[in-house]
Protein backbone atom coordinates (compact mmCIF):
# COMPACT_ATOMS: atom_id res chain seq x y z
CA UNK A 1 0.00 0.00 0.00
CA UNK A 2 1.55 3.42 -1.18
CA UNK A 3 2.30 5.47 2.46
CA UNK A 4 0.94 8.99 2.94
CA UNK A 5 2.51 11.57 5.54
CA UNK A 6 0.32 11.29 8.50
CA UNK A 7 0.90 15.50 8.70
CA UNK A 8 -1.71 15.94 5.95
CA UNK A 9 -1.23 20.03 6.26
CA UNK A 10 2.74 19.56 5.54
CA UNK A 11 2.20 17.31 2.43
CA UNK A 12 2.33 18.13 -1.32
CA UNK A 13 -0.42 18.19 -2.79
CA UNK A 14 -0.20 17.09 -6.55
CA UNK A 15 -2.39 18.91 -9.11
CA UNK A 16 -4.23 15.68 -10.16
CA UNK A 17 -5.08 12.26 -8.47
CA UNK A 18 -6.93 9.11 -9.79
CA UNK A 19 -8.20 6.31 -7.30
CA UNK A 20 -9.66 3.22 -9.20
CA UNK A 21 -12.23 0.90 -7.97
CA UNK A 22 -12.56 -2.18 -9.97
CA UNK A 23 -15.09 -4.73 -9.70
CA UNK A 24 -13.03 -8.22 -8.23
CA UNK A 25 -13.53 -10.34 -11.81
CA UNK A 26 -10.93 -11.12 -14.23
CA UNK A 27 -12.29 -9.15 -17.17
CA UNK A 28 -13.14 -6.12 -14.82
CA UNK A 29 -9.75 -5.89 -13.12
CA UNK A 30 -8.02 -5.93 -16.56
CA UNK A 31 -9.60 -3.23 -17.89
CA UNK A 32 -9.23 -0.24 -15.08
CA UNK A 33 -5.36 -1.76 -14.82
CA UNK A 34 -4.82 -0.84 -18.32
CA UNK A 35 -6.75 1.79 -18.20
CA UNK A 36 -4.50 3.07 -14.81
CA UNK A 37 -1.19 2.60 -17.19
CA UNK A 38 -2.23 4.85 -19.68
CA UNK A 39 -3.33 7.69 -17.35
CA UNK A 40 0.14 7.05 -15.37
CA UNK A 41 1.93 8.06 -18.53
CA UNK A 42 0.90 11.61 -17.93
CA UNK A 43 2.54 11.47 -14.88
CA UNK A 44 -0.48 11.37 -13.15
CA UNK A 45 -0.68 9.18 -9.54
CA UNK A 46 -2.91 6.28 -9.82
CA UNK A 47 -4.04 4.99 -6.43
CA UNK A 48 -5.81 1.46 -7.40
CA UNK A 49 -7.92 -0.07 -4.25
CA UNK A 50 -9.62 -3.21 -3.68
CA UNK A 51 -9.04 -6.59 -1.63
CA UNK A 52 -5.57 -8.15 -1.20
CA UNK A 53 -6.49 -11.18 -3.47
CA UNK A 54 -7.76 -9.21 -6.34
CA UNK A 55 -4.96 -6.50 -6.47
CA UNK A 56 -2.55 -9.83 -6.23
CA UNK A 57 -4.95 -11.77 -9.10
CA UNK A 58 -4.83 -8.61 -11.45
CA UNK A 59 -1.05 -7.70 -11.50
CA UNK A 60 -0.09 -11.56 -12.17
CA UNK A 61 -2.03 -11.88 -15.20
CA UNK A 62 -2.21 -8.67 -16.41
CA UNK A 63 -0.63 -8.48 -20.33
CA UNK A 64 1.44 -6.12 -21.97
CA UNK A 65 3.24 -4.44 -18.93
CA UNK A 66 4.46 -5.17 -15.71
CA UNK A 67 2.56 -2.53 -12.89
CA UNK A 68 5.49 -2.86 -10.34
CA UNK A 69 7.80 -1.06 -12.73
CA UNK A 70 5.33 2.00 -12.88
CA UNK A 71 6.39 4.44 -9.75
CA UNK A 72 2.94 6.22 -10.08
CA UNK A 73 0.41 3.40 -9.52
CA UNK A 74 0.16 2.37 -6.05
CA UNK A 75 -1.91 -0.50 -4.96
CA UNK A 76 -4.10 -0.22 -1.85
CA UNK A 77 -4.79 -3.86 -0.45
CA UNK A 78 -7.55 -3.73 2.01
CA UNK A 79 -8.30 -7.15 3.96
CA UNK A 80 -9.98 -9.97 1.65
CA UNK A 81 -13.59 -10.80 3.15
CA UNK A 82 -14.48 -14.11 4.21
CA UNK A 83 -16.80 -16.03 1.43
CA UNK A 84 -18.17 -19.06 0.15
CA UNK A 85 -15.67 -19.98 -2.77
CA UNK A 86 -17.78 -22.72 -4.61
CA UNK A 87 -16.16 -24.71 -7.72
CA UNK A 88 -17.55 -23.53 -11.19
CA UNK A 89 -20.56 -26.01 -12.41
CA UNK A 90 -19.55 -26.69 -16.14
CA UNK A 91 -23.49 -28.26 -16.00
CA UNK A 92 -25.53 -25.92 -15.26
CA UNK A 93 -28.48 -24.67 -17.01
CA UNK A 94 -27.75 -20.71 -16.84
CA UNK A 95 -23.72 -20.89 -17.72
CA UNK A 96 -23.58 -17.08 -16.05
CA UNK A 97 -20.37 -17.59 -13.64
CA UNK A 98 -22.22 -18.23 -10.39
CA UNK A 99 -19.37 -19.36 -7.96
CA UNK A 100 -17.75 -15.47 -7.83
CA UNK A 101 -21.23 -13.99 -6.65
CA UNK A 102 -20.22 -14.76 -3.37
CA UNK A 103 -17.16 -13.08 -3.75
CA UNK A 104 -18.50 -9.98 -5.51
CA UNK A 105 -21.22 -9.37 -2.83
CA UNK A 106 -18.46 -9.32 -0.21
CA UNK A 107 -16.23 -7.38 -2.03
CA UNK A 108 -18.26 -4.68 -2.54
CA UNK A 109 -19.78 -4.03 0.67
CA UNK A 110 -16.92 -4.72 2.38
CA UNK A 111 -15.09 -2.21 0.42
CA UNK A 112 -17.05 0.71 1.38
CA UNK A 113 -15.51 2.12 4.24
CA UNK A 114 -11.89 1.52 3.11
CA UNK A 115 -12.50 2.89 -0.05
CA UNK A 116 -14.31 6.10 1.69
CA UNK A 117 -10.99 6.37 4.24
CA UNK A 118 -8.89 6.50 1.48
CA UNK A 119 -9.96 9.22 -0.90
CA UNK A 120 -11.08 10.92 1.90
CA UNK A 121 -7.39 10.86 2.97
CA UNK A 122 -5.77 11.60 -0.77
CA UNK A 123 -8.12 14.67 -0.83
CA UNK A 124 -5.74 15.92 1.07
CA UNK A 125 -2.98 15.75 -0.52
CA UNK A 126 -4.09 16.52 -4.05
CA UNK A 127 -5.90 19.65 -5.99
CA UNK A 128 -8.05 17.55 -7.64
CA UNK A 129 -9.26 14.06 -6.87
CA UNK A 130 -11.04 11.50 -9.34
CA UNK A 131 -12.35 8.39 -8.37
CA UNK A 132 -13.19 5.99 -11.75
CA UNK A 133 -15.32 3.09 -10.39
CA UNK A 134 -16.65 -0.23 -11.41
CA UNK A 135 -20.36 0.40 -12.54
CA UNK A 136 -20.75 -2.56 -10.37
CA UNK A 137 -19.04 -1.18 -7.22
CA UNK A 138 -21.40 2.12 -7.50
CA UNK A 139 -22.14 0.51 -3.76
CA UNK A 140 -18.47 0.65 -2.42
CA UNK A 141 -18.11 4.29 -3.57
CA UNK A 142 -21.43 5.53 -2.36
CA UNK A 143 -19.95 8.16 0.41
CA UNK A 144 -17.16 9.82 -1.58
CA UNK A 145 -19.77 12.64 -2.58
CA UNK A 146 -19.04 14.47 0.54
CA UNK A 147 -15.31 14.84 -0.20
CA UNK A 148 -14.35 17.95 -1.21
CA UNK A 149 -12.20 18.39 -4.59
CA UNK A 150 -13.79 15.25 -5.64
CA UNK A 151 -15.52 14.08 -8.41
CA UNK A 152 -16.27 10.51 -9.71
CA UNK A 153 -16.40 9.01 -13.41
CA UNK A 154 -18.38 5.47 -13.64
CA UNK A 155 -16.76 3.27 -15.60
CA UNK A 156 -18.90 0.64 -18.54
CA UNK A 157 -17.28 -2.67 -18.62
CA UNK A 158 -19.33 -3.85 -21.39
CA UNK A 159 -19.39 -2.43 -24.80
CA UNK A 160 -21.79 0.55 -25.73
CA UNK A 161 -23.74 -1.67 -28.33
CA UNK A 162 -24.34 -4.05 -25.23
CA UNK A 163 -25.73 -1.47 -22.54
CA UNK A 164 -28.01 -0.22 -24.91
CA UNK A 165 -29.64 -2.74 -26.19
CA UNK A 166 -30.40 -4.12 -22.36
CA UNK A 167 -31.71 -0.77 -22.09
CA UNK A 168 -33.65 -1.04 -25.38
CA UNK A 169 -35.07 -4.37 -23.85
CA UNK A 170 -35.58 -3.57 -19.99
CA UNK A 171 -37.60 -0.16 -21.21
CA UNK A 172 -39.59 -2.87 -22.98
CA UNK A 173 -38.44 -2.00 -26.76
CA UNK A 174 -41.09 1.11 -26.88
CA UNK A 175 -38.43 3.37 -27.94
CA UNK A 176 -38.59 4.39 -31.96
CA UNK A 177 -35.11 3.05 -33.26
CA UNK A 178 -33.03 5.01 -35.68
CA UNK A 179 -32.64 3.37 -39.09
CA UNK A 180 -28.93 2.70 -38.34
CA UNK A 181 -30.40 0.53 -34.66
CA UNK A 182 -32.81 -1.48 -36.49
CA UNK A 183 -30.29 -4.70 -35.90
CA UNK A 184 -31.10 -4.12 -32.06
CA UNK A 185 -34.38 -6.18 -33.04
CA UNK A 186 -32.55 -9.22 -34.45
CA UNK A 187 -30.21 -9.38 -31.18
CA UNK A 188 -31.23 -12.21 -28.96
CA UNK A 189 -33.40 -11.73 -25.57
CA UNK A 190 -31.05 -11.33 -22.31
CA UNK A 191 -34.03 -13.29 -20.30
CA UNK A 192 -32.79 -16.15 -19.01
CA UNK A 193 -29.24 -15.41 -19.00
CA UNK A 194 -28.55 -14.02 -15.21
CA UNK A 195 -29.47 -15.78 -11.77
CA UNK A 196 -31.76 -14.02 -9.32
CA UNK A 197 -28.72 -14.04 -7.39
CA UNK A 198 -26.99 -11.29 -9.71
CA UNK A 199 -30.01 -9.47 -9.98
CA UNK A 200 -29.92 -8.46 -6.56
CA UNK A 201 -26.62 -7.94 -6.47
CA UNK A 202 -27.32 -5.15 -9.72
CA UNK A 203 -30.13 -3.59 -7.76
CA UNK A 204 -27.90 -3.10 -5.01
CA UNK A 205 -25.57 -1.36 -7.04
CA UNK A 206 -28.14 1.12 -9.20
CA UNK A 207 -29.63 1.77 -5.63
CA UNK A 208 -26.39 3.04 -4.78
CA UNK A 209 -25.36 5.00 -7.64
CA UNK A 210 -25.37 8.98 -7.05
CA UNK A 211 -24.51 11.92 -9.65
CA UNK A 212 -21.47 11.39 -11.21
CA UNK A 213 -19.69 13.28 -13.85
CA UNK A 214 -20.12 11.06 -16.83
CA UNK A 215 -20.01 7.36 -17.95
CA UNK A 216 -16.37 6.09 -19.87
CA UNK A 217 -16.32 3.09 -22.30
CA UNK A 218 -13.29 0.46 -23.39
CA UNK A 219 -14.08 1.67 -26.65
CA UNK A 220 -13.38 3.97 -29.83
CA UNK A 221 -16.16 6.45 -31.44
CA UNK A 222 -15.40 4.90 -34.62
CA UNK A 223 -17.01 1.62 -33.60
CA UNK A 224 -19.29 2.64 -31.38
CA UNK A 225 -19.80 6.20 -31.58
CA UNK A 226 -23.38 6.25 -32.78
CA UNK A 227 -24.69 4.06 -29.83
CA UNK A 228 -22.68 5.85 -27.60
CA UNK A 229 -24.58 9.17 -28.85
CA UNK A 230 -27.77 7.07 -28.47
CA UNK A 231 -26.83 6.32 -24.76
CA UNK A 232 -25.87 10.31 -24.08
CA UNK A 233 -29.33 11.28 -25.89
CA UNK A 234 -31.27 9.46 -24.10
CA UNK A 235 -30.02 9.03 -20.59
CA UNK A 236 -29.89 5.69 -20.63
CA UNK A 237 -27.38 5.48 -17.28
CA UNK A 238 -28.90 8.56 -15.55
CA UNK A 239 -25.93 10.90 -17.33
CA UNK A 240 -25.44 12.70 -20.39
CA UNK A 241 -21.97 12.82 -20.80
CA UNK A 242 -20.03 9.87 -21.98
CA UNK A 243 -16.84 8.91 -23.39
CA UNK A 244 -14.66 6.64 -25.81
CA UNK A 245 -11.74 6.30 -24.22
CA UNK A 246 -10.48 2.64 -25.62
CA UNK A 247 -9.42 0.39 -26.68
CA UNK A 248 -7.05 0.19 -23.83
CA UNK A 249 -4.84 -2.70 -24.99
CA UNK A 250 -1.21 -2.05 -25.08
CA UNK A 251 -0.83 -1.84 -29.15
CA UNK A 252 3.08 -3.40 -28.42
CA UNK A 253 3.46 -6.31 -26.32
CA UNK A 254 7.15 -6.41 -24.83
CA UNK A 255 8.58 -10.58 -24.82
CA UNK A 256 8.09 -11.46 -21.32
CA UNK A 257 10.68 -14.29 -20.14
CA UNK A 258 8.21 -16.29 -17.96
CA UNK A 259 6.43 -19.59 -17.89
CA UNK A 260 4.07 -18.68 -20.55
CA UNK A 261 6.99 -18.65 -22.89
CA UNK A 262 5.78 -21.96 -24.21
CA UNK A 263 2.77 -21.01 -26.13
CA UNK A 264 4.96 -18.25 -28.12
CA UNK A 265 8.14 -20.41 -28.83
CA UNK A 266 5.54 -23.03 -30.06
CA UNK A 267 4.29 -20.31 -32.45
CA UNK A 268 7.13 -18.79 -33.57
CA UNK A 269 7.85 -22.21 -35.24
CA UNK A 270 4.25 -22.15 -37.64
CA UNK A 271 3.74 -20.57 -40.67
CA UNK A 272 1.76 -16.96 -41.10
CA UNK A 273 -1.96 -17.13 -40.12
CA UNK A 274 -2.10 -20.99 -39.57
CA UNK A 275 -2.75 -21.17 -36.19
CA UNK A 276 -6.54 -21.30 -34.65
CA UNK A 277 -6.94 -19.86 -31.09
CA UNK A 278 -8.85 -21.50 -29.05
CA UNK A 279 -10.04 -19.87 -25.83
CA UNK A 280 -13.71 -19.18 -23.55
CA UNK A 281 -12.77 -16.82 -21.44
CA UNK A 282 -12.58 -16.36 -17.60
CA UNK A 283 -16.69 -16.71 -17.06
CA UNK A 284 -17.10 -19.98 -19.08
CA UNK A 285 -16.36 -23.95 -17.97
CA UNK A 286 -17.24 -26.43 -20.53
CA UNK A 287 -18.77 -29.77 -19.57
CA UNK A 288 -17.42 -32.97 -20.68
CA UNK A 289 -19.63 -33.59 -23.61
CA UNK A 290 -18.58 -29.89 -24.83
CA UNK A 291 -15.25 -30.53 -24.58
CA UNK A 292 -14.93 -33.92 -26.23
CA UNK A 293 -17.21 -32.31 -29.58
CA UNK A 294 -14.57 -29.63 -29.52
CA UNK A 295 -11.63 -32.20 -29.65
CA UNK A 296 -13.25 -34.23 -32.07
CA UNK A 297 -14.01 -31.11 -34.36
CA UNK A 298 -10.52 -29.53 -33.94
CA UNK A 299 -8.94 -33.26 -34.45
CA UNK A 300 -10.77 -33.66 -37.63
CA UNK A 301 -10.36 -29.68 -39.01
CA UNK A 302 -6.39 -30.89 -39.34
CA UNK A 303 -5.75 -27.15 -38.32
CA UNK A 304 -2.82 -25.49 -36.62
CA UNK A 305 -4.31 -24.54 -32.90
CA UNK A 306 -3.35 -23.55 -29.16
CA UNK A 307 -6.33 -24.06 -27.12
CA UNK A 308 -6.57 -23.12 -23.34
CA UNK A 309 -8.84 -25.77 -21.50
CA UNK A 310 -9.12 -24.42 -18.03
CA UNK A 311 -12.51 -24.23 -15.61
CA UNK A 312 -13.90 -20.58 -14.71
CA UNK A 313 -12.47 -18.41 -12.24
CA UNK A 314 -13.64 -19.09 -8.84
CA UNK A 315 -14.01 -15.95 -6.35
CA UNK A 316 -10.40 -16.58 -4.78
CA UNK A 317 -8.46 -17.94 -7.62
CA UNK A 318 -5.69 -18.75 -5.64
CA UNK A 319 -7.77 -21.32 -3.31
CA UNK A 320 -9.36 -24.52 -3.65
CA UNK A 321 -9.30 -27.00 -5.90
CA UNK A 322 -9.12 -26.82 -9.97
CA UNK A 323 -11.07 -28.98 -12.08
CA UNK A 324 -8.68 -30.83 -14.94
CA UNK A 325 -11.25 -31.16 -17.62
CA UNK A 326 -10.90 -34.60 -19.26
CA UNK A 327 -9.68 -35.29 -22.73
CA UNK A 328 -10.38 -37.83 -25.30
CA UNK A 329 -8.34 -41.09 -25.04
CA UNK A 330 -5.56 -40.11 -27.14
CA UNK A 331 -6.39 -36.78 -28.19
CA UNK A 332 -3.27 -35.27 -27.44
CA UNK A 333 -0.62 -37.75 -28.64
CA UNK A 334 -2.70 -37.51 -31.98
CA UNK A 335 -2.18 -33.97 -32.68
CA UNK A 336 0.83 -32.98 -30.76
CA UNK A 337 2.10 -32.32 -34.10
CA UNK A 338 0.05 -29.25 -34.68
CA UNK A 339 -1.77 -28.38 -31.59
CA UNK A 340 -1.22 -27.11 -28.26
CA UNK A 341 -2.85 -27.13 -25.24
CA UNK A 342 -2.65 -24.67 -21.77
CA UNK A 343 -4.20 -26.05 -19.11
CA UNK A 344 -3.08 -22.94 -17.40
CA UNK A 345 -2.88 -18.64 -17.70
CA UNK A 346 -2.09 -17.88 -21.52
CA UNK A 347 -0.43 -14.48 -22.93
CA UNK A 348 -3.48 -14.06 -24.91
CA UNK A 349 -2.28 -10.74 -26.08
CA UNK A 350 0.94 -11.90 -27.12
CA UNK A 351 -0.57 -14.52 -29.00
CA UNK A 352 -3.40 -12.70 -30.92
CA UNK A 353 -0.72 -10.60 -31.64
CA UNK A 354 1.61 -13.05 -33.30
CA UNK A 355 1.94 -13.23 -37.32
CA UNK A 356 1.30 -17.37 -37.15
CA UNK A 357 -2.07 -16.56 -35.23
CA UNK A 358 -4.57 -16.44 -37.66
CA UNK A 359 -7.99 -16.87 -36.28
CA UNK A 360 -9.78 -17.22 -32.95
CA UNK A 361 -12.64 -19.00 -31.73
CA UNK A 362 -13.66 -17.34 -28.35
CA UNK A 363 -16.32 -16.85 -25.96
CA UNK A 364 -17.06 -13.96 -23.19
CA UNK A 365 -19.61 -13.91 -20.68
CA UNK A 366 -23.28 -15.75 -20.42
CA UNK A 367 -24.58 -16.17 -23.82
CA UNK A 368 -27.08 -15.09 -25.75
CA UNK A 369 -27.89 -17.04 -28.54
CA UNK A 370 -28.64 -20.63 -29.39
CA UNK A 371 -26.22 -22.10 -30.90
CA UNK A 372 -25.60 -25.63 -29.54
CA UNK A 373 -22.09 -26.11 -28.47
CA UNK A 374 -18.80 -24.79 -28.78
CA UNK A 375 -18.33 -26.85 -32.39
CA UNK A 376 -20.74 -24.29 -33.41
CA UNK A 377 -17.89 -21.90 -33.11
CA UNK A 378 -15.42 -23.93 -34.89
CA UNK A 379 -17.33 -24.74 -37.82
CA UNK A 380 -17.70 -21.22 -38.44
CA UNK A 381 -13.99 -20.75 -38.80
Amino acid sequence: MATQNSDQNSTPKVPLAVVMVALPAQGHLNQLLHLSRRISAYNIPIHFAGTTTHNRQAKIRVHGFDPSAVTNIHFHDFPTPNFENPLPNPNAAIKFPTQILPSLHASTTNLRQPVYDLVHKLSATAGKLVVIYDSMMAYAVQDIYSVPNTESYCFQSISAFSLYSFHWEITGKLQVLPTEAEILKEVPSMEGCFPPEFSEISKLQMDARKSNSGDLFNTSRVIEGFYIDLLSKEKCTGVEKNWAIGPLNPVFIPEKNDSNSKCLEWLAKQGLNSVIFVAFGTTSSLSNEQIAELAIGLEKSEQKFIWVLRDADKGNVFEGDVRRAPLPEGFESRVEKRGLIVRGWAPQLAILEHASQGRTCASQGPRRDSENGPLDHLRRL
